[in-house]
C-alpha cells in the first residue's frame, strides 16, 4: 500500500514530522515498511507561463513551434516546442534556464532548430505527475503567471510504501493507515467515511441477495446526465499515480480513488446496459462471463456473481463484465458497493488466477458499514466533477449480522505479554482501535458456550473467566476489524500499541534432560573421526530415481528396489525416497571430479527409508478440524517406513597426497574397509571382515562387515559397470554401514581408554599362508591365540614371490603386548607369540616364514 504523506495529512493532524518519522511510528505499531519515495524535492525554477505567440517552423520532419511565453519577467521567454496541443492564451508550466526537473534533469538555454530556446514547456510526465507524454500540460485559465508550479500543483510529496499482511486488511486504505498514524502520534483522526447521508426516499435500481453466504450487504445508487468527456482533476490523477494506480477516466478514477481512500471497492455499471433486477448469487453450471480484460471465463458453481436478467454481469469483488462497462458514451451510471464473503472472493480470485486491487481488499476483510457512505461519496464526486445529477433513493439489500463480542479478563493482555497492564490501559488501547468496551461479561461467554452474539472462549482462558470477577470486560470489535475474533487478538492490539520495545527480554528456562542419547553421541563421534581421517561430509538430497537402481546393478528382487514414492516430488526424475546413501554420494563425487578435484573422499550420515512388509502403500490424510483418534494415528504409523541411520563413504584418486616428499598412494578397497573399522572403533565394536558378493561392489573386491553374527554393512571397490553408469573415476571405492545395527550391539557408554604405566613389548611374525586365505581370518586367529596380553595387531607387509612359494603369500604382522600390572618378560611375550602362531597354523594352515 502506497500512502502519499499529503493525503495522509488530510485525515490526521500530524505535527511537523518527516516521512521517515511517520514510517518509524507506523513500524513500531506493527506495519511493515517497504520503502519511502520522495517526489518533487529536486524540482526547481518551474513557473506558470502564458503563451503569447506561436510561430510554426517549417522544413522539419515533425511539427516544431517557436513560442513567446510570458513568465512574469521583464521580457517574454522564447521557447522551441514540438507539442501542438496548446494555443495562444493557454497557461502552461515552464522550466526556466537553470531549472531542474524530476530525476535531476537540468534545463538550460540553447540554440535548436535555428532558434534560441530559453527553457522548456513541460508535459505531465516531465513533471513527474503521470505517464501522459502526448502533449503539453495545460493549466486552468486564470492560474497566476509566474507562480511556482511546485507549490501550485503540490509536486513535493513523500510516499510511504507499506507491506500489508493478510490480517490487517484495514490498512489497505488511507483511512486505515491514518487511524494508525493518529494513534501513534496521539493526535485527532478525521474519518473520511464520516459523511452525512441523505434520507432514504425509496429504492434505486432493484436488487436482492439470493445467497446470504456470498454477500450480506449490497448497495446501489444512480446518477444521470454524466459527462463522459469530463477529465479527472489533476489532484486526483496525481494521487492515483503516486498510490500506484493508472488514471483511466473520470468514472473509473473516482471508484479507484475512493477504494484507496476508504478501503471499499466500488463498481460502476452503465445503466443503459442493465436489464431487470440485479441479483447476487452463486454461479450456475455452464455459465460464462467475458470480463473487462476480454477473457471469456468458465464459471465455477462456487463463484460469487452479480447478475441481471441477461445473466452474469460481474465477478463479484474481482472484475466486472465487459457487457456493462462504462464507455465513452455512458451518461447514466449505477454505482455498486457491497460486502462480500472474504473466503469466497479469495477462492474465486485464485481459481481464475485473477488478482485485482478489489479482490486483495475483499479477501482480507472490508468494513461492512462502508457501502452506504462510499457509494454516496462516489455519487457526489460524479456530480461535482462530471456534471451528473444524483438520483434520490438507494437500494440497500442486507442480511442481518450481529456483531461479535469477546469476554476476557482485563489482565489477559498482561498475562500474554509477561508484563502487567492496568485495566484502564487495556480499555484505553482497545477503544483506540475502535472497540466498544463494557465492564462485566456475557454469561454465555463465561461458561464457554457459543451463541450468535459473538466469539466465545474456552480451554485455559475459560478457567480464568471463572475466577475473573470484577476484572472481566466485554469487547465488541469495530466493523473495520474483522480480524479481531479471539482474546489473543485483543491482547496483541494492547501489546503493540503499548510498544513491543517495552516487553522484557526473558530467556526461556532450559528443561531438565539427560543430554544426548548414546546414538546421538555415536553419530557425532563418527563424523569427527571420519573428518579427522581426511573425509569431507556432504548432505545430499534424500531422493533417487528408478534409474539409480539399474545403475547400481541391483537384482530385480533386491529389497533396496522397494522404495517410498513421493506424492509431490521436488523433481519428476527423482520421485523416490532413498533406500541407500550411495546414489547421492556418487553423484556428488562425479560433480566434484567434473569441477577439477580428482582426489575426493566424501562421507554422509543420514537415514534411509525402507518400506515395511505388508504396510499400506500410502498414508491416510487426516483432517485438521479435530484431534485424530488413536486408531487414526496408528494407521499413519503403520504406513511409515523403517528409517535406519546409516553412514557411507566414497573415495577416488589419491588418498595419500603426492608432493615434494614423494609419490602419493591411490585409494583402494582397503581404505573403504578401514573407514568402516574407524566407525566401529568409535562405537567400541569390533568388526570381522569376510569376502562377499553384493551389488554394487566388485564381486572379487567386496567385503561383508559383521559385528558378531550381525551383518552391519559392506565395503570395497565398486563394480566396473557401476563406475561406467555414473561416470566415476576408475577403481572408485565405497563403504556403507548401518549405524542403527551397530548401536544395538554397542557394549555401553564408551569410556576413555586407560593409559598403561608399563612398557610395551613388540614381536614381529611373518606367516606363509595359501594365497586364497583371507587376511581377516589370519588376523583373527593370531588375536585369539595371543590371549589377553595382546594390545594391538598390525599388518605391515604382504609378499608374494619365490621365497613364499608358488600359490602362497607372506603376511608380516607386528604384535604389541602389554600388561596392566607389570612389565612383561621376554618369556611371556614369546609364549604369547608362539600361541598365536600355533592357532593360526591350526585354523588356516599358516607357518612361520623361513621355517
Amino acid at each position: 500500500m502506497r500512502v502519499p504523506l499529503s493525503w495522509l495529512r488530510e485525515y490526521v493532524d500530524l505535527p511537523a514530522v518527516t516521512a521517515h518519522e511517520v514510517a518509524d511510528r507506523l513500524t513500531a505499531a506493527g506495519l511493515k515498511l517497504e520503502s519511502i519515495t520522495s517526489h518533487g524535492h529536486d524540482v526547481k525554477n518551474v513557473v506558470v507561463g502564458e503563451v503569447l505567440e506561436i510561430e510554426e517552423l517549417t522544413g522539419f520532419k515533425k511539427p516544431i513551434r517557436h513560442c513567446k511565453v510570458e513568465v512574469g519577467e521583464a521580457t517574454p521567454r522564447e521557447i522551441v516546442c514540438g507539442a501542438t496541443n496548446f494555443a495562444v492564451g493557454d497557461r502552461v508550466p515552464v522550466v526556466l534556464p537553470g531549472g531542474v526537473l524530476p530525476g535531476g534533469f537540468e534545463v538550460g538555454a540553447r540554440k535548436t532548430y535555428g532558434r534560441m530556446s530559453e527553457g522548456m514547456i513541460c508535459s505531465e510526465r516531465e513533471l513527474g505527475l503521470g505517464d501522459d507524454h502526448h502533449g503539453i500540460m495545460v493549466l486552468p485559465a486564470g492560474t497566476p503567471i509566474g507562480a511556482d508550479v511546485v507549490e501550485l500543483l503540490g509536486l513535493r510529496d513523500d510516499v510511504i510504501e507499506l507491506e500489508i499482511t493478510p490480517d490487517i486488511g484495514y490498512a489497505l486504505s488511507i483511512r486505515g493507515v491514518a487511524r494508525e498514524a493518529a494513534t501513534a502520534f496521539g493526535v485527532p483522526f478525521h474519518d473520511p467515511a464520516d459523511v452525512e447521508l441523505p434520507e432514504e426516499t425509496g429504492p434505486s435500481w432493484p436488487a436482492s441477495i439470493a445467497d446470504p453466504t456470498a454477500c450480506d450487504r449490497f448497495v446501489l445508487r444512480e446518477v444521470r446526465g454524466f459527462d463522459p468527456s469530463a477529465q479527472s482533476p489533476l489532484w486526483m490523477r496525481v494521487r492515483l499515480t503516486r498510490a500506484g494506480m493508472r488514471p483511466v477516466s473520470l468514472a473509473v478514477d473516482i471508484t479507484n480513488y475512493l477504494m484507496l481512500e476508504l478501503g471499499q471497492p466500488l463498481h460502476a455499471f452503465d445503466r443503459g446496459r442493465l436489464t431487470g433486477e440485479i441479483v447476487v448469487r452463486r454461479a450456475w453450471p455452464g455459465e460464462t462471463l467475458e470480463t473487462l480484460d476480454h477473457v471469456v471465463r468458465e464459471l465455477d458453481p462456487d463463484d460469487i456473481l452479480i447478475t441481471d436478467q441477461s445473466g452474469p454481469i460481474s465477478m463479484a469483488g474481482t472484475m466486472g463484465g465487459l457487457e456493462t462497462e462504462i464507455s465513452d458514451a455512458s451518461t447514466d451510471i449505477v454505482i455498486e458497493a457491497a460486502h462480500f464473503s472474504a473466503t469466497g472472493i479469495s477462492r474465486e480470485s485464485r481459481r481464475h488466477n485473477l488478482v485485482s486491487e478489489a479482490s486483495k481488499r475483499f479477501e482480507r476483510g472490508v468494513d461492512r458499514e462502508l457501502p452506504l457512505a462510499a457509494s454516496w461519496r462516489a455519487a457526489r464526486l460524479l456530480a461535482e466533477l462530471g456534471g451528473a445529477t444524483v438520483q434520490p433513493g438507494v437500494t440497500h439489500a442486507e442480511v442481518g449480522v450481529r456483531p461479535a463480542r469477546i469476554a476476557i479478563p482485563a489482565s489477559h493482555p498482561g498475562d500474554v505479554a509477561g508484563i502487567p497492564y492496568a485495566k484502564e490501559t487495556v480499555v484505553h488501547r482497545l477503544e483506540q482501535v475502535g472497540c466498544a468496551v463494557t465492564d462485566g461479561d456475557d454469561p454465555a461467554v463465561r461458561t464457554g458456550g457459543v451463541d450468535p452474539t459473538g466469539v466465545v472462549t474456552g480451554g485455559e482462558l475459560a478457567a480464568k473467566l471463572a475466577v475473573a470477577g470484577d476484572d472481566m470486560i466485554t469487547v465488541t470489535p469495530p466493523s473495520w476489524r474483522p480480524d479481531l475474533t479471539d482474546p489473543n487478538d485483543l491482547a496483541e492490539e494492547v501489546i503493540r500499541l503499548e510498544g513491543y520495545e517495552s516487553l522484557p527480554s526473558v530467556l526461556p528456562k532450559a528443561p531438565a534432560g539427560a543430554g544426548l542419547t548414546e546414538g546421538q553421541r555415536l553419530r557425532r563421534r563418527v563424523g569427527r573421526a571420519l573428518a579427522a581421517a581426511g573425509y569431507v561430509e556432504v548432505l545430499a538430497y534424500p531422493f533417487i530415481s528408478e534409474a539409480d537402481f539399474d545403475n547400481l546393478q541391483l537384482p530385480a528382487d533386491d529389497a533396496r528396489r522397494r522404495a517410498m514414492r513421493l506424492a509431490n516430488p521436488l523433481a519428476e526424475d527423482e520421485p523416490l525416497m532413498r533406500t541407500t546413501l550411495l546414489p547421492g554420494l556418487l553423484k556428488t563425487l562425479v560433480r566434484n571430479v567434473g569441477r577439477g578435484f580428482p582426489d575426493v573422499a566424501l562421507f554422509e550420515s543420514g537415514a534411509v527409508y525402507r518400506p515395511r512388509e505388508g504396510a499400506p502403500r500410502t498414508a491416510p490424510v487426516l483432517g485438521v478440524e479435530r484431534e485424530p483418534t488413536g486408531d487414526e494415528l496408528a494407521s499413519v504409523e503403520a504406513a511409515l517406513p523403517d528409517q535406519p541411520h546409516r553412514v557411507a563413504v566414497v573415495l577416488a584418486g589419491e588418498f595419500d597426497r603426492s608432493g615434494w616428499w614423494g609419490a602419493g598412494r591411490q585409494e583402494c578397497w582397503a581404505d573403504a574397509v578401514r573407514a568402516a573399522q574407524l566407525v566401529a572403533a568409535e562405537a567400541g565394536v569390533e568388526l570381522s571382515v569376510t569376502a562377499d558378493q553384493h551389488e554394487p561392489w566388485h564381486p572379487g573386491r567386496c567385503a561383508a562387515l559383521y559385528s558378531g553374527d550381525t551383518l552391519v554393512g559392506h565395503a570395497g571397490e565398486l563394480h566396473p559397470r557401476v563406475i561406467e553408469a555414473y561416470g566415476l573415476p576408475p577403481r572408485t571405492s565405497a563403504m556403507e554401514l548401518e549405524l542403527s545395527r551397530i548401536e544395538r550391539v554397542m557394549p555401553g557408554p564408551v569410556e576413555a581408554p586407560r593409559v598403561p604405566a608399563y612398557p610395551v613389548a613388540t614381536q614381529d611374525v611373518a606367516l606363509i599362508v595359501p594365497d586364497f586365505t583371507p587376511v581377516a581370518d589370519v588376523e583373527a586367529a593370531l588375536r585369539d591365540g595371543a590371549g589377553e596380553l595382546l594390545e594391538s595387531i598390525r599388518l605391515f607387509d604382504v609378499y608374494t614371490g619365490e621365497q613364499a612359494g608358488e600359490g602362497n603369500k607372506s603376511l608380516a604382522y607386528t604384535l604389541r603386548f602389554r600388561a596392566a600390572d607389570r612389565t612383561l618378560t621376554a618369556e611371556e611375550t614369546t609364549a604369547a607369540r608362539d600361541a598365536a602362531v600355533a592357532l593360526a597354523a591350526d585354523r588356516v594352515g599358516a607357518h612361520l616364514r623361513g621355517v
